[in-house]
């Protein structure tokens, strides 16, 4: 579990934050609703350890997050505006490989193929929706306990939307992963959020559960690839429980 408590952030005579309080249970998709301004992106690089807050903690799993720097393993955070120097995927998988324990290399290239993604292009050149698909891929493979996601639904099409979706279900139930979303709309997550918070002018002003949870389809390929894909990530759990 993710305990928001009481955080506050300024930035000069800018409240981006006040006293903002959440609690994020583990293995469920948490919605983080705001407007442009409202705190989302600030909140979400509190909780993942970039910023710190003027006031107030945040515990991953009963642990602060500034005190104990193991804890940032569990933790990816998604940027909404990401830096490619002259990185490809495949750099940039060597580069988190490097950060964190349990990346799986064999997953990120399964997720890579899965969005058709090119593995040796330099990342600047990708669209905005690639990029996103690119960073979906690459947090998802670092195999981490909690995923912070800011604005990852934003310039993806409807289909991709639903294909990023798959992949947080799959592994939500292979390892219980738990996605953190922020977006504007909250129409976007309506069918995939258990637990949503509602930010605005820097406060949490409200707060839903339990949203019905989406309708299964057909079997289709993409079902297909995700059964493949389910298998190997419960291969990699398992061989990160036996370490």
């Amino acid at each position: 579990m993710i305990e928001v408590n009481c955080v506050s952030k300024n930035f000069d005579d800018v409240c981006a934050l006040k006293e903002v309080s959440a609690k994020i249970e583990e293995g469920k998709v948490f919605g983080l609703i705001g407007t442009n301004g409202a705190g989302k992106s600030t909140l979400l690089r509190i909780m993942g350890g970039i910023l710190r807050p003027d006031f107030g903690c945040v515990l991953v799993d009963g642990k602060d997050i500034y005190e104990n720097a193991m804890v940032s393993e569990d933790v990816f955070y998604i940027s909404d505006d990401q830096y490619f120097p002259n990185d490809t995927p495949e750099d940039l998988m060597k580069f988190y490989k490097g950060f964190y324990p349990y990346y799986s290399e064999e997953k990120f290239r399964q997720l890579i193929d899965y969005f058709e993604l090119p593995m040796k292009r330099k990342a600047k050149t990708f669209s905005k929706g690639m990029k996103k698909q690119l960073y979906v891929a690459l947090g998802i493979s670092a195999c981490t306990k909690y995923l912070l996601c800011d604005e990852t639904f934003d310039g993806l099409d409807p289909i991709m939307r639903e294909k990023v979706k798959k992949i947080f279900r799959a592994d939500m139930e292979v390892r219980a992963l738990t996605p953190v979303i922020a977006s504007h709309s909250l129409r976007e997550l309506e069918d995939i959020c258990e637990n949503v918070g509602m930010l605005h002018k820097g406060g949490m002003i409200f707060s839903r559960d339990e949203i019905d949870e989406m309708i299964q389809g057909e079997v289709s390929l993409e079902d297909v690839f995700l059964s493949g894909y389910k298998k190997t990530a419960a291969a990699n759990e398992e061989g990160k429980n036996e370490q």
